[in-house]
């Protein structure tokens, strides 16, 4: 019989952690998207954010029917939670991404 710990470490399979580092990646781009897409839109203050969580939640729309079809708790540790958690680093991503396509394309405004 099987004690927590080995049924934990069982859990860890390695083609699923290599596959959930793409979903990590899709996060990622999708927040650099969205942060050049507010920049260059000249969005400021709360439109900017808004414009994050729509993609946020788009994107884990999109994950959520098509790769996780529907169940995302088989798929990920967390759940629905930890499909649709943006990441501290991509909120930081968008916000560097963001300031830096406002700069660009608004500086002689």
């Amino acid at each position: 019989m099987a004690t927590t710990s080995e049924s934990a470490a069982q859990l860890v399979y390695a083609p699923n952690v290599l596959h959930n580092q793409a979903l990590n990646s899709v996060k990622f781009l999708s927040s650099c998207f969205a942060g050049a897409a507010a920049g260059i839109l000249g969005l400021e203050n709360w439109l900017g954010f808004a414009l994050l969580m729509a993609t946020v939640l788009s994107t884990s729309f999109v994950v959520y029917a098509i790769n996780c079809k529907g169940t995302p708790a088989k798929y990920l540790h967390g759940g629905l939670n930890e499909l649709v958690n943006p990441g501290q680093d991509n909120i930081f991503t968008f916000i560097l991404v963001w300031t830096l396509f406002y700069g660009i394309v608004h500086v002689y405004d």
